[in-house]
């Protein structure tokens, strides 16, 4: 019997930097230009001095200042609320778009492929042209400095231009997920007040039809504050339309100058309004600013990713999650290109994923866990056929790892040669929080430590640092690209991260730092369970279950018990091919019992077809314990992406 996290934190070290790692990267490189040398001397003098870590960030990611800073850090209204680049003035956009084309403008920034197999690349010098046809659009239709802007898309090279276009003339967007309901994106339409909604008429998913204008239509029913719709055409599908408030993109975008003065705007401008889901209410807006969400993304990428001018950027994602947003912003300024998928990594065949990185030649790739666990159960052939040699780093994030789906993409899909760059954060963070780096060894499913800027800490419940013992993970201090607050809501901003432990972030992760200095995040410390007294994380039991070779998925949830307080319950999705009956349920629960202790093995294990997951593929335990409960108040379930499972879970077997 092992003890809790023993699977996690006993793991041993499956790959090291060589010295061409070590010689190519980013950060050592900035450590040797401020006179340090390693990356643990970076973290140290950014945690004591902030002001200089971000001021020298800046600079070594080229931002492009209208009017230079006065202070870099400003925290007079204490640490809920810093100040960043006070007094400076920049428009993002000119970083990302506009410094590269004096000398690269005949290069690939973005390259686009759509469910359907069509393709799409743009130069960064087309990329320009387009989103500043774009920007002029927007304001021949009335907008401008300030005004919300939704965006309603799915990714499309369009999605990245409209993006870039808003911000360019200092319009705040909103991205929505493109599987929203007509619900969700009023919701987010009022509560940002938008003028504008940019959608299309439809996309491609597995190769049928979605419709989108009409889920858009729907929606604006319910709004009152949108005065014109601005449609692409993405699949020629007759739609609704609204003589006077509807206006083709083709229509009025190509027919506009390609030259377009950006808005001069003040670092502490807000760009983005991006809604995060809550248990409870309705979903947060977390407001980001030029000099905030788009510098931290590219650090990240630049110190942690290693990325450098001619690498290609594919992060399998959405424009409603904020790596959407992060890998668009953060990888044109860190000098990549960037790759954007329409479809679904396992269409028309299990391999399609690794196609798209072949066929565009992408040298860093983001995936979830989740998604890997899928492909894993479609079996080892359809990876095993595709060398994908450009292919040098892997990113992962979302949620935890279980050691198998992760030493399974390390070997099969990194075929040993590339690291896992595990990286956990936010959409309030502006990315990462931890993660692992392409210059330190890494072991399955840890990260290296805290992201330089951030000071994080596992903490106990008064705020002590934590070593070999779960705690809460935190943030003692503020950071570039923290939100600056809930959109009309700085209340429930405090409280949701600043109360429980005063000057302390509080993210609400339960994580672990072991004797080596490995970190590991062990699930939503909203998710915990607490058997008879002993906690343990979800992620913890679920890496168990999946242990057993006949399981491919399983979600963890506690439940009331009147004796043990609460017992545990596991759904599971079986592998194909094998067949469910009580005497495998009785070999998961034993599985999950000799992993983590006799103590914590579920109550029940039930099987199921599916799991209900969010858009970017996190498990939704709060929905699948209120359904299994049977409580009609499942809160905010505006990011779930399959509604047919949370019924599965009332009838799971």
């Amino acid at each position: 019997m092992s003890a809790p996290h023993a699977d996690l934190t006993s793991q041993p070290v499956a790959w090291r930097p060589d010295a061409g790692r070590l010689a190519r990267s980013r950060a050592l490189a900035f450590a040797r230009a401020n006179g340090l040398t390693t990356w643990e001397e970076i973290a140290d003098r950014a945690a004591a001095d902030p002001s200089w870590f971000w001021g020298a960030v800046a600079d070594e990611l080229g931002i492009v200042w209208s009017r230079q800073y006065d202070t870099v850090l400003d925290l007079a209204a204490g640490p809920a609320w810093p100040r960043w680049f006070v007094g400076g003035r920049m428009n993002y956009v000119v970083s990302a778009v506009d410094r590269h084309l004096a000398e690269r403008a005949g290069e690939v920034a973005l390259v686009w492929e759509g469910d359907d197999g069509a393709t799409r690349s743009l130069t960064y010098g087309e990329l320009a042209a387009e989103v500043n046809r774009l920007s002029n659009a927007l304001r021949a239709l009335g907008i401008g400095k300030g005004d919300r802007v939704g965006i309603f898309l799915p990714m499309l090279a369009e999605t990245a231009i409209a993006t870039l276009a808003c911000s360019r003339i200092g319009a705040i967007f909103v991205p929505m997920f493109s599987g929203y309901g007509p619900d969700a994106v009023a919701t987010r339409i009022n509560d940002a007040s938008a003028r504008l909604l940019i959608t299309a008429d439809g996309f491609y998913r597995r190769g049928a039809v979605v419709s989108m204008k009409a889920t858009a239509d729907a929606a604006l029913e319910q709004t009152t504050s949108i005065e014109r719709v601005l449609v692409v055409r993405r699949t020629g599908a007759d739609v609704p339309w609204t003589a006077g408030r509807d206006v083709w993109w083709h229509d009025i975008v190509p027919t506009q100058p390609d030259a377009c003065e950006p808005e001069d705007t003040a670092a502490d401008d807000p760009y983005m309004l991006i809604y995060t889901s809550g248990t409870t209410g309705k979903p947060k807006g977390a407001v980001h600013v030029h000099a905030g969400f788009p510098v931290k993304a590219a650090q990240d990428l630049a110190f942690c990713f290693d990325v450098h001018r001619g690498d290609r950027l594919f992060w399998l994602t959405d424009l409603g999650w904020m790596m959407g947003p992060w890998a668009i912003a953060g990888g044109l300024i860190a000098g990549a290109a960037i790759v954007l998928f329409e479809g679904t990594p396992d269409y028309p065949e299990p391999d399609r994923l690794w196609e798209v990185v072949e066929r565009h030649e992408a040298t860093i790739l983001g995936i979830s866990p989740t998604v890997v666990r899928a492909l894993m159960g479609r079996g080892d052939d359809w990876v095993e056929r595709h060398a994908m040699p450009s292919l040098t780093t892997l990113g992962s994030t979302g949620e935890p790892w279980n050691p198998g789906p992760w030493l399974w993409t390390f070997e099969k899909v990194g075929k040993g040669r590339c690291p896992i760059v595990n990286y956990s954060g936010g959409t309030e963070i502006s990315g990462g929080i931890v993660a692992s780096t392409t210059i330190h060894p890494q072991k399955p499913c840890s990260f290296n430590g805290p992201v330089p800027g951030v000071p994080a800490d596992v903490v106990d419940d008064e705020g002590r640092s934590l070593r070999g013992e779960v705690g809460e993970l935190a943030i003692r201090g503020p950071w570039v690209g923290m939100t600056s607050g809930f959109w009309h809501d700085r209340q429930r901003y405090e409280e949701t991260y600043w109360t429980r432990i005063p000057g302390i972030w509080i993210h609400g992760d339960w994580a672990i730092i072991d004797d080596d200095g490995f970190w590991y995040i062990l699930g939503r410390s909203d998710d915990t369970l607490k058997v008879a007294g002993k906690r343990i994380g979800p992620a913890e039991i679920e890496s168990a279950a999946v242990a057993h070779p006949l399981v491919q998925e399983a979600a963890a949830i506690g439940v009331p018990h009147e004796i043990k307080g609460e017992a545990i319950v596991v759904f599971v999705i079986l592998k194909p091919g094998a067949v469910e009956s009580d005497a495998l349920r009785q070999e998961i629960r034993e599985t999950v019992a000799r992993h983590v202790g006799k103590p914590l093995q579920p109550e029940r294990v039930l099987f199921v077809d599916d799991l209900p997951k969010t858009r970017n593929a996190k498990i939704m335990r709060r929905v699948i314990r209120g359904r299994y409960l049977g409580r009609d108040d499942l809160g905010d379930l505006s990011s779930l992406e399959n509604a047919a499972a949370v019924e599965g879970i009332a009838t799971a077997r």
